[in-house]
């Protein structure tokens, strides 16, 4: 397979990106390669409430990738920080500063209220902004009530703690650590799953992920290469139909 002929889901160098993305970012990631989603988004306009039952408050253009889009789960994810006006803020309140919030923001309304998407390197904060709340007012984080708060609360926390060092100071540039065996698991899985989709075979999935020469060496009934390259087609399968919402952290739903 030449570089000329190389289909689109051959360099793994164009899946660098998905190494960095949390849970609701790889949910859809999986989700937008659905067939079936892809379709609901085609036809969105005659049927508008298909929203729901993928998981999302709006349909989203499968189109675009998490770098570009980023699709407002329903219910909201642990890690979405909900702003709400404070009713009765002390005299020395923080208030509520856009400009303020570090990264680069993407702002956009769910149907019910704005929410706020902010990167900078190595995070990403997700924030929901209640209607009433202005520029300069003081504010208050709600944590939803649930059987175990406190896991909740950590979450949460650990998004306001890197929000607020972020806020003190932004480096101008970041060293990133090595990617976790979890970060590569999810970029060969979703390299797989492309591949997959496109018709490539087993064997070509496995040289398109490990190389030619590991494809040569290792490939044949009972290899240890196959059986990992077909764990990888599958669980590629099962995360686009419907185990995806693990990711959200949503309600499970069976697969259509």
């Amino acid at each position: 397979m030449t570089a000329r002929s190389s289909p689109h889901w051959y360099p793994t160098a164009a899946y660098l990106y998905t190494l960095h993305l949390d849970g609701p970012a790889l949910a859809w990631e999986y989700l937008r390669r659905n067939p079936s989603y892809r379709l609901d988004w085609l036809r969105r306009r005659r049927k508008p409430d298909l929203a729901q039952a993928w998981g999302l408050r709006l349909l989203e253009n499968p189109a675009l990738d998490a770098r570009d889009s980023h699709p407002a789960w329903f219910p909201d994810h642990d890690a979405v920080v909900q702003l709400y006006p404070d009713a009765d803020p002390p005299p020395d309140a923080h208030t509520f500063k856009f400009w303020r919030i570090p990264g680069r923001k993407q702002l956009t309304h769910d149907g019910k209220r704005l929410v706020l998407v902010s990167h900078w390197p190595g995070c990403c904060v997700r924030l929901a902004l209640a209607p009433h709340l202005e520029e300069g007012s003081a504010y208050l984080y709600a944590v939803r009530a649930c059987a175990t708060p406190c896991a909740r609360y950590r979450t949460l926390a650990a998004k306001l703690d890197a929000l607020s060092a972020a806020t003190v100071a932004v480096p101008v540039a970041t060293a990133r650590s090595r990617p976790t065996a979890a970060a590569l698991l999810e970029l060969h899985t979703l390299q797989a799953l492309d591949a997959t989709l496109a018709g490539a075979s087993l064997r070509e999935v496995a040289e398109g992920l490990f190389g030619v020469g590991a494809v040569a060496v290792d490939w044949h009934k009972d290899s240890a290469l196959r059986a990992r390259v077909r764990r990888l087609v599958r669980r590629g399968d099962e995360l686009m139909h419907g185990a995806y919402r693990r990711l959200a952290q949503l309600s499970t739903f069976p697969a259509e």
